[in-house]
């Protein structure tokens, strides 16, 4: 998954948005406010912190070691941090349909703890 494919992807989802409250090289996704992804774009290896539920995080970081880490800078319960290009060479590489689920998941997750009225806005089309 190329970064442009990521951020389209990203944004492909209801209410998501861009923002750059960081600094201009860390891009945040968000929907109604809530952060469910944060990249830097340009970074190499391109990584992704994403949020997910506690016990899928530890057995994902179990069964993808070294591509899916505790959340940099974040609450490492709640969020992992993910490579989406070539990670380290022992490593190898995640496919980009499982980067693409951990992505929703993520939003899916925000959007469970947002509040009933915002959540039935979301489901309008």
């Amino acid at each position: 998954m190329t970064p442009g494919e990521l951020r389209d992807f990203c944004l492909s989802f209801n209410a998501a948005v861009e923002d750059f409250p960081f600094n201009p090289e860390t891009s945040v996704f968000k929907v109604l406010g809530k952060m469910f992804a944060l990249t830097s774009l340009d970074g190499r290896p391109l990584t992704v912190n994403l949020k997910c539920d506690p016990d899928d995080a530890l057995r994902l970081r179990r069964e993808h070691p070294g591509l899916i880490v505790p959340g940099w800078h974040m609450n490492k319960r709640h969020w992992n941090t993910v490579t989406v290009g070539a990670g380290r060479p022992d490593a190898g590489r995640l496919p980009d349909r499982v980067v693409r689920e951990l992505v929703e998941d993520s939003y899916d997750l925000v959007v469970a703890g947002l509040p009933r009225a915002d959540r039935l806005r979301l489901d309008r089309p």
